[in-house]
């Protein structure tokens, strides 16, 4: 089986570059703001960095203990967030090649995550039907916390958007709804 992900050309319909080393799906693919990389969730627990230009990972983040279901990039581009299969998010610092973040959003599923504009918040989309969201600066130890659980939803919750404006978070699910959350004012 091929786990690799790649990058089109769109005007020539033709493969530029395959990424190969993941030896499970790749489930998730985001580039990275403002530069030549991208990022892959993998099936096999890992986060991997990749240089669109040479096709090579530069950068393989370790610490999921079952399948990477999601990857997102803060707007600054140095902080990435992940979750997994088992209800964990995990945040990266890209500089310092670290793990900075352990959240727990229960013992189900989570599919899909975003950031809002300011980097301190991350959504994510759960098989348990809500939006967990995260305060990735809250908490008297400042290590995050799990802020709340917008609940709505019958089904999985499959994909999580925050508009650019960031008053409004939108979550599209499988029983066939989106749903569009105020954030305040």
């Amino acid at each position: 089986m091929d786990h690799t992900a790649k990058l089109w050309d769109l005007s020539s319909q033709r493969c530029r570059q395959t990424f190969r080393g993941h030896v499970d799906s790749v489930n998730s693919v985001v580039f990275r703001p403002f530069s030549n990389v991208v990022c892959t969730a993998s099936g096999d627990k890992t986060i991997s960095l990749w240089d669109v230009r040479s096709g090579l990972c530069v950068q393989t983040f370790y610490g999921h203990l079952n399948a990477a279901n999601s990857a997102v990039f803060n707007l600054r581009g140095d902080t990435v967030a992940s979750c997994d299969a088992d209800g964990i998010v995990k945040v990266w610092d890209v500089r310092q090649v670290a793990e900075r973040q352990t959240l727990s959003g229960g013992q189900h599923p989570l599919n899909q995550l975003a950031f809002d504009r300011s980097g301190s918040i991350v959504a994510a989309a759960c098989d348990d039907g809500t939006v967990k969201v995260f305060d990735l600066e809250g908490g008297e130890d400042k290590m995050g916390t799990h802020a709340a659980d917008l609940r709505g939803h019958e089904d999985a919750v499959q994909s999580v958007m925050f508009e650019p404006g960031g008053k409004y978070l939108v979550s599209g699910a499988s029983d066939s709804t989106f749903r569009v959350w105020s954030l305040g004012a």
